[in-house]
């Protein structure tokens, strides 16, 4: 049973959250029963919170969640309780309402010292998720895009990041300056499957240049993003779709 599907179309972004819920339990019951654990790469933003939210609410009890580990895809360099860590939000709408072990969390560690904590948290990666050419190999990789056309915290003018061979990096927000650490471009596209969970109308003209391949799109983040042996679904509203619908 195919559980991704190459590009989904609904209502509005809860619509989008809860349609991206059920295929990621659906995927993760049928992984299990091929392989001991399940490696899970999350974002933050505002429709991910949705997701979580309504994980936590209908799904608590529909997986073996000490078979699951979750990492994050980038992380702002702040501490765990404030209001812009990825982490921090995801604890309190999710894994403070599962029954799930610390152990299988890795958060990565914002307050800490940047640069020791790239080399940290590569460690901990490489430690526990399954690698193949170098890189790990995560179960799903979920991303958004921002209003900025950012992608983990890849921004434009930062394709760079897809050449390294850093499994993370410190990046910088181009107009606040905030510092971040993010996993590289290498390491989403060599994931088994990466899934983009993308809401509003904001997004809609960006999400139209990168399904036409419009050379605009050359520096968005998002077009850059083709795993190299996995697969690639799109998890979009009406709004964020609305130049695309009945093209594809």
């Amino acid at each position: 049973m195919k559980t991704f599907f190459k590009t989904q179309i609904l209502d509005d972004a809860h619509d989008t959250a809860a349609c991206l819920a059920t295929d990621l339990i659906r995927y993760c019951s049928e992984q299990m029963i091929f392989h001991e654990n399940i490696y899970i790469a999350l974002s933050g933003g505002s429709t991910p919170q949705i997701l979580f939210s309504i994980i936590a609410a209908d799904y608590s009890k529909a997986l073996d969640w000490k078979r699951i580990h979750f990492f994050w895809v980038d992380e702002r360099c702040v501490p765990f309780t404030s209001v812009e860590s990825n982490f921090g939000v995801a604890d309190r709408l999710l894994f403070s309402k599962i029954d799930i072990p610390e152990k299988n969390l890795h958060p990565i560690r914002g307050a800490d010292d940047s640069l020791k904590e790239v080399v940290r948290y590569t460690d901990e990666i490489l430690m526990h998720v399954p690698s193949v050419y170098k890189y790990p190999v995560f179960d799903v990789v979920i991303l958004g895009m921002g209003n900025d056309r950012h992608t983990a915290s890849i921004f434009p003018g930062q394709n760079y990041l897809f050449d390294t061979s850093s499994i993370c990096s410190v990046s910088y927000h181009p107009q606040s300056g905030q510092k971040r650490i993010t996993l590289t471009g290498n390491v989403i596209n060599n994931a088994q499957e990466v899934v983009f969970l993308i809401t509003g109308s904001a997004k809609a003209q960006q999400i139209k240049s990168i399904f036409e391949d419009s050379p605009e799109a050359d520096d968005s983040p998002a077009k850059h993003i083709h795993p190299a042996h996995g697969g690639l679904s799109w998890y979009l509203d009406w709004d964020a779709a609305i130049y695309i619908n009945g093209k594809i």
